[in-house]
């Protein structure tokens, strides 16, 4: 995925902007032919594919993976993860005050991670006893 100095520029300011005449003019391209040229720009393979891979990992960057996820409830439930809130000293004055997790929010951690790993399982007793019987044709006619 070759691209050259002008046309990274040009896709860096398309992933900010999403304006390709805009982005062909701040990556130094004249301002007569940017429509053009953004518009071309977009058409070309290796820099459809830069775009394509820089936006997918702006993705992976923003939103918490799994793994993210069952580290930050498996924090909760243990009471590592703190949360701030704001006290008041005796004097009025206001102050930070970390504190750990709830017991509730905990055990609401727990609960995620059972769900996760199929650790909570509502079991069943049944006992069904049935007779079976087959229906042949010669039922079928009286």
């Amino acid at each position: 995925m070759k691209l050259t100095p002008k046309q990274k520029a040009f896709c860096d300011e398309y992933i900010i902007s999403l304006n390709a005449t805009q982005s062909a003019i701040k990556a130094g391209y004249s301002k007569k032919t940017a429509k053009e040229i953004g518009f071309e720009n977009l058409t070309k393979p290796n820099i459809k594919e830069y775009i394509e891979s820089r936006l997918s990992q702006k993705d992976v960057d923003r939103v918490a993976n799994q793994d993210e996820v069952l580290e930050l409830l498996s924090s909760i439930a243990r009471g590592i993860e703190q949360e701030e809130e704001v006290g008041f000293t005796y004097d009025g004055r206001a102050i930070k005050i970390n504190k750990k997790a709830s017991i509730k929010d905990r055990i609401k951690a727990l609960e995620l991670l059972g769900k996760r790993y199929v650790l909570f399982t509502d079991k069943i007793q049944a006992d069904i006893s049935q007779v079976v019987s087959f229906v042949g044709e010669e039922d079928l006619e009286d």
